[in-house]
Formats: structure tokens, sequence, C-alpha cells
């Protein structure tokens, strides 16, 4: 005799009034791992229920929103913004308010910014400067990297202040802005180990300052002084061997490093080669909406104030397939996230550098449109699933900055920072009906599938139907621990990254994944950093004994039965990056450092 089916246990939702209820059915929830068709239930800010209908009682009195034909995802994450920054003599004339209104109305709930102290000015005072500006205007939560503009005994003390008391757990050092923010490669390796030693993350603004200064030097003496000046002064190359520089850095600390903004083919290989090199562990990349979004030609249009509405650093590249193929990078995990760097200036601010390219103001908008330009370029053509589009606008930075699961989760306990997308309707991107306060947008006629109908922000509706209704001040500040388990459990070898996992489950169950090594025909093999060696008490010293791998005086070592030597390599990267079989393999018609478009 069959057992009546037991009767099903109802969660039950609180009778009494709480602030913001929101009952959303009907949806598909999409997270970066799975997706599941499921109710959500949100009360005081936080997610309580993800499940079936039949599993939660819903009373009266609860704001309801059926999401039938849409999904359901974790709002979006920008890792990378500059608000009201001071820059060449003016202000980014995105505030805190104005720049996290355009961020909720494009569907990203959660911003990360970034202080930059002045050279010689104390870290605590610029993290409170920056604390005062945002505190009463953010509309979304927020936290704060900090910058190492300047390398000290006393910025090293601060740095400790910063993770233990002040809740910053990244910090970002530039090797451009010669004379202003660029650190030398000592000082680079000095705050490497210390932030290794402090369980924090490092960032980097990977381009050769030195050879920028030299390139401006040259171009203004020889008459170039329009926009066109910024992306020949800073090649494609120029980028590519500091990300590499610093990847190796890096390394040798046994730190963790994320490259802030990506934006070329050849610093995408590069960073692919060094997480290939380094077996996915420490290295993280991030790439902008504008990389993604338009390209470099731009720079070149005969009216002056277009092309200098386009400048930043690293530049656009006049490449027109460069941003396919940093969808690319993104779709296979050799690059991890998407940023904004949004840092605005308006036509009469981008003037001050008329007649003198270095003098233009660095900044592109991006906060407002970068979630549709991902679902755009990615998943409306094909590149990413929607849990990949998940993972590079929300999850990934989630986990690398230690927000997870408090964001970057659609779960039970999560903040309800949460937005439903509808992927059929569509939207065209213009300055006339953006949230910035500027007076350009790089993106202007763009029509965007995918947008955020619903924007929830730890619990308030704030975008409804092309409503925006936001409340300046009501965003907290996220404070960010020390040691992210994403980060420092594959870096130490106590879990293995996940890209790694999956790659090893992709081989038992027979697909091979073309790789980059494999693309180049070469063998790296893997070194551990001399600090980690030395600490385990396992570096190859020399005269160590049977199995030494220490190399002779003329830097030559004993060549391993079976491996190539290096020395005698020759390879051509010609066919790169696509690492999914289903996928063709994009061409790179340059050498690593883009041709040579220069007047040399």
């Amino acid at each position: 005799m069959s057992s009546s089916p037991k009767p099903v246990k109802k969660v039950p939702i609180h009778l009494q009034s709480a602030q913001n209820r929101v009952y959303i059915k009907n949806g598909q929830v999409v997270n970066h791992d799975k997706t599941f068709k499921a109710d959500v239930y949100i009360e005081d800010g936080i997610i309580k229920f993800v499940g079936p209908a039949s599993e939660i009682g819903v009373p009266g009195g609860v704001k309801t929103i059926d999401a039938t034909g849409k999904l359901i995802i974790p709002g979006g994450i920008d890792p990378h913004t500059h608000f009201q920054l001071k820059f060449g003599g003016t202000v980014s004339v995105d505030d805190f308010y104005h720049g996290t209104k355009a961020a909720v109305a494009g569907g990203t709930t959660t911003i990360i910014d970034f202080v930059l102290p002045d050279k010689g000015e104390s870290l605590v005072e610029a993290y409170d400067k920056w604390r005062a500006w945002a505190d009463p205007k953010v509309c979304c939560d927020y936290g704060l990297h900090m910058g190492i503009t300047w390398w000290s005994k006393s910025v090293s003390d601060e740095m400790k202040i910063m993770c233990d008391e002040l809740g910053v757990n990244s910090f970002k050092m530039f090797m451009a802005y010669k004379g202003l923010y660029q650190l030398n490669d000592t000082e680079l390796l000095e705050t490497f180990e210390r932030i290794r030693s402090l369980g924090a993350v490092a960032q980097v603004h990977a381009e050769n300052g030195d050879i920028i200064a030299k390139n401006v030097t040259k171009l203004l003496s020889a008459g170039v002084t329009g926009p066109e000046g910024h992306e020949l002064s800073r090649q494609e190359e120029v980028e590519a061997e500091a990300v590499n520089r610093a990847c190796i850095l890096a390394h040798q600390a046994d730190c963790p490093l994320y490259v802030v903004h990506v934006m070329s083919k050849s610093a995408g290989i590069e960073l692919a080669r060094a997480r290939f090199r380094y077996k996915n562990r420490g290295i993280y990349g991030e790439t902008l909406a504008a990389a993604l979004g338009t390209n470099g030609t731009h720079c070149l249009n005969e009216c002056w104030h277009h092309a200098a509405a386009h400048i930043l650093s690293p530049p656009l590249r006049p490449d027109p397939t460069t941003p396919e193929f940093m969808m690319q990078l993104l779709a296979n995990d050799d690059l991890q996230t998407t940023g904004s760097d949004n840092c605005t200036f308006n036509k009469s601010q981008k003037e001050i550098g008329m007649g003198n390219f270095s003098k233009i103001p660095n900044g592109v908008n991006g906060v407002e449109d970068r979630m549709s330009i991902v679902w755009e370029k990615g998943v409306h053509a094909g590149l990413l699933d929607p849990c990949r589009f998940v993972a590079v606008t929300s999850t990934n930075a989630a986990k690398i900055f230690n927000m997870y699961p408090q964001k970057g989760r659609i779960a039970a306990g999560s903040d309800a920072d949460v937005v439903i997308w509808d992927p059929n309707m569509t939207r065209k991107i213009s300055k006339d009906t953006h949230h910035h306060a500027c007076d350009f947008n790089i993106f202007e006629g763009m029509v965007c599938h995918g947008v955020p109908e619903v924007v929830i922000v730890r619990g308030r509706i704030c975008v409804e139907n092309d409503n925006v209704r936001v409340a300046e001040g009501y965003g907290k500040f996220v404070p960010c621990e020390v040691r992210p388990a994403f980060v420092y459990d594959a870096l130490e070898g106590k879990v293995k990254p996940e890209e790694v996992v999956n790659h090893e489950e992709e081989m038992i169950n027979g697909s091979k994944k073309l790789n980059l090594c494999d693309a180049l025909e070469i063998e790296i093999p893997y070194q551990e950093p001399i600090t980690r060696a030395l600490l385990s008490g396992n570096a190859c010293m020399p005269g160590a004994g049977e199995g030494s791998l220490a190399s002779t005086p003329s830097c030559r070592g004993h060549r391993i039965d079976g491996q190539r030597n290096m020395q005698e390599s020759t390879f051509s990267i010609s066919e790169e990056l696509d690492r999914s079989g289903n996928r063709s393999c994009i061409k790179v018609r340059n050498p690593p450092g883009g041709k040579s478009s220069g007047f040399w």
C-alpha cells in the first residue's frame, strides 16, 4: 500500500508590517553556477526565501511582482569607479550621487571606488575624505579600494590600519603617470610583499610609464597635439609589457594580483599566459564596458570634442575587432570581471587638453550601461550564457573582494540586491536619457537587448517600469575583510581554482579544451615563488643535490628530457584564445605589441 504524500511545510511570512517586503514570483533565478525556476521573498533588506511557490505562504500587504518570462539575477557589482575624482585641475562631474544613481538605473547595486591620496598624504586622512564625500550621497552600497600613490614606512604602517580597522582589503599601484602616481619596480615589489603579509589583494594600472613619458615628449615635439596622440604614446605593447612585468613581480612576492582595465588583445594575451603559467592561482583580470562596447577609431574622429570624449588610459584600441576579442577572454575565464572605470568630464573640461593631448582629462562613462553592454555583446551575441553574465558582472567581483555571498548571489541570507532582467526588451543608449551628469555618452545610439526592468537595492525598489526613484545617502559602506577565500585558498593550494576543476572535468568527460599555450605550442613549467619555496624549505639552491635546477653562470640550466629548450623556441601568435571547443578561434593578425602605427 502506498503511503499518502507528506504535506509540504510552508515557510511563513511575518504578518507584522515590515518595510519593503517584496515577493517575486514565476521568475528564473540565475546565479553564476546554476539557473532554476523559483520565487523570491525579500524582507528588511535581506533575501529570506528562494524556492518553489508551494513552499511559501504569502499574506496580504506584500508587494508582489510577476517575473514570468524574466530573469532574477544578483545586482551588478562595478569594481572600478572614480566618482568626483580630481584629475588634471578639474573634478569628474559624476559625484557619488549622480554616479550611483546612474549605476542603479542600469542594474548595478554595488560599486567600489578608489581612494587616491595625493603624494605625501596620509592614507587614513584620504580615506576619511572619501567617506565624507560618499556617505551622504550614495544611492547604493559601496566599497573602497586604496591607491598606493607613494611609498614609505608610514604608508606601509597605514595599510595595516586600512585592513584591520577600516574595511579596505585591496590596494592599487600605478605603473604609469610618471612623476604623479607611478611606482618603480622596487617599490612595487615592496608593496606586493606588504599586501601579501596583510592577506589583501594587489591591483595594478599596467602601462609602462617611462615609455609613455618619452613618447609624449617625442609626439608633442613632432607637432602631434590632438587626441590621436594619446593612443600613439601608449600603444598595445606598452600595456602588454607592464601586464607581464606586474604578473612576474607579484608572483615573486607570492601575492594575488588583480589587473584593472585590460584594454587590448596583447595585454589580454599576457594575462592569459600568466594565469596558465601559474595554474590560474593568484592572477585576475578586469576589462571595461568601454573596451567591449566601442573602440579607438573614435579617437581619430575629425571632431576634436568627439575624439577627446573617448580618451581614457589605457586607451581604446583602434583595431575594431578588439571588443569581441575581449569578450572571448571573459567567456574563457582569461578575464574575470567587467568594470566601468566611470570617470566623466564634460566638453569644457576636456578642452583643458586642447593643444596638448597629454592634458586631456582621462575618463569616460560606463557605470549605467555596463550591464546592458555585456548582455548585448556577450549573451545576445552568443558568446556568454546567462550564468557567465552574472559571474562577470557581479559574482566574481564579490568573490575576489570578499563580499560574497552577502553580495553577488540570489540566496536566502544574502543582501536583497536583486534585478529582474528582461532579455527581450531593448533600449537605446543616449546622453539625452542617461542619468549621468555628463554631456556625452560613448555608446550613443547603441540599441541593447536586455533591460533591467526592476532594480532592488537592499530591499528597496529603486527602478520599476523606467521610473528611477533613489534616495541620496540610502547606500551603506561595505567593509571588506582580508584573505578572501576565493583568492587565498587557491593561491595557497588549499583548494583547486574553479576553472582548474572545470578543466579537469572536461578532460575526464573526453572533451579537449584548447588553451593559450596549446595554441602557442610552447611549454611553460610552473615554478614556486621564491618566498613560498623558502618558507617550505624546498628552495633549489646551488649545490642542493641531485635534481637541483639551479642555473649555471651562463644562465643555462640542465635541460630536462622531453622538455623544449625555451632559448630555442620560436612561435607565432596566429590562432589564440578561444578555449571552448564549440567556438571558432580568434585570429590575431598582429604580433603581441600590435601593428606599428606610430610616426617613427
